[in-house]
């Protein structure tokens, strides 16, 4: 549930957002900050709540970030200008390490048994809260007053927070040691100005001073923390393990999935809500819209069972790239499929089972290449590793779509090709996934078993 209303924060505000000038008394080019202020946010706090959680209890950091929720979407329903929902979203993004901290006290605290199934719908949880949140939140912006979502998103982490401390163990396992501030301050600097330059690079100009020079700072920055997280004695992100082939082709998979599920989420509802006198669009409100989109988060839901059992009898890796080439054949049906609600619903479901089965398989394949002391660490530079994905997918697909127009009327909107164009490459970018997924090691992880003398849940560690 924490899961859940967490990625719930990705589509809160979007039903919003054509009105937020108006709401805020902003330039739309200044409440764009309300969405980049989420993603900058969760940018920099999964890496570092990951690592915190190994060091200092994952139990801990998770009702820490499920308090950020709350007091940041107490900020958000209070506000009525710009500077403090900027805040507030900001706060929101600060729970974003809610998943992977979340999987990883699954594998501290589950018998084996039970550990691929549960670890398969949390991870899952990523795209279900967003695909559920579309339509609800939809649903209060048409009809409720629009602080009515922060309140509500408040409530839903109250609950969360105190399901959390009823009924959650705090793990026994944790690294101790101190912890790399330095580490933690370059990544963060890197990772705000790599997504700074990808997601308003479109606004700025690609070509643009300030575009140029934070790509340029990012990889500078990025090289330098590289080298100090190779040296020092207790790194923030141990890029020895990270290295590992299981680790590295299985990161590198999720930022192309997470590429590859967005392109999904721009597309469809643009579609829907164009009018019809295009040609192509559907003519449909924001929540009809919504309504469409949201069977595809119970589709994921019912997919990770799935993936579990697929993972148990045949290894992540042939789950990975079964669910790569579903998505690309989603991606591929809607090429021809564009034209009728049933269409996008049945390309949507079937885009989303493929997400659910790839992201299912995604954290056994992290967790069976890390020691157990570093289990919420890579699990959250994994979801980091799928926010960047969507992040470049968003820019990508924001340059299709503006350069493929059409003029209606007074208006430009975006072409029947350009979202064809978009669904390519959300189609390519699944293959290229499925490719990298065939590198991994086939063989399936070594079955966890008890130290003698020690408890279940203390004795997992990597094969």
């Amino acid at each position: 549930m924490a899961g859940i209303v967490v990625s719930l924060m990705q589509t809160l505000v979007i039903p919003l957002i054509p009105a937020l000038p108006k709401l805020l008394h902003a330039p739309a080019a200044d409440t764009a900050w309300a969405i980049t202020a989420t993603l900058l946010a969760a940018a920099v706090a999964t890496p570092t709540v990951g690592r915190l959680g190994d060091m200092y209890g994952k139990r801990r950091m998770l009702l820490i970030s499920l308090v950020m929720l709350v007091a940041g979407s107490a900020v958000g329903g209070l506000s009525d200008s710009l500077t403090p929902m900027i805040v507030g979203r900001a706060l929101q993004g600060l729970a974003s390490g809610v998943i992977p901290l979340g999987i990883s006290i699954m594998r501290d605290e589950l018998p084996a048994e039970r550990l691929p199934g549960a670890t398969a719908l949390m991870s899952a949880s990523l795209g279900v809260g967003g695909a559920l949140g579309l339509p609800a939140a939809a649903l209060l912006a048409e009809y409720a007053d629009w602080h009515m979502l922060f309140w509500t998103a408040a409530a839903l982490g109250v609950v969360a927070t105190v399901l959390v401390m009823r009924l959650v163990p705090e793990s026994q396992v944790r690294t101790g040691g101190r912890f790399d501030a330095v580490g933690a301050a370059g990544l963060s600097v890197a990772l705000a100005c790599l997504l700074l330059a990808i997601s308003k690079g479109a606004d700025w100009g690609w070509a643009d001073g300030l575009t140029l020079g934070l790509s340029g700072g990012a990889v500078v920055v990025l090289a330098l923390w590289g080298w100090w997280e190779l040296r020092t004695t207790e790194p923030l992100v141990d890029l020895r393990t990270t290295a590992r082939r299981q680790v590295l082709l299985t990161n590198i998979a999720s930022a192309v999935f997470g590429f590859a599920m967005f392109a999904m989420s721009l597309v469809l509802p643009q579609l829907l809500q164009l009018p019809k006198a295009t040609g192509y669009g559907l003519g449909q409100t924001m929540l009809a819209a919504g309504l469409v989109m949201g069977p595809s988060g119970l589709v994921m839901m019912a997919m990770a069972p799935l993936s579990a059992r697929i993972s148990k009898t045949r290894g992540p890796k042939v789950t990975l790239m079964l669910g790569a080439l579903v998505v690309a054949a989603g991606y591929a049906l809607s090429l021809a499929l564009m034209s009728a609600i049933w269409h996008l619903v049945l390309v949507s479901a079937v885009i989303s089972a493929g997400i659910g089965l790839a992201y299912g398989a995604m954290p056994a394949l992290v967790m069976g290449a890390v020691p157990v002391s570093e289990t919420a660490a890579a699990n959250s530079l994994n979801t980091l590793m799928r926010s960047i994905g969507t992040s470049v997918s968003s820019a990508v697909s924001g340059v299709v779509l503006s350069q493929m127009t059409i003029a209606f009327g007074p208006a430009t909107l975006p072409s029947q090709d350009g979202f064809r164009v978009v669904m390519a490459i959300g189609a390519a970018a699944a293959l290229v996934a499925l490719a990298f997924a065939a590198f991994l090691p086939g063989r399936r992880p070594t079955p966890l078993t008890p130290a003698p003398g020690r408890d279940l849940r203390q004795a997992r560690s990597a094969p």
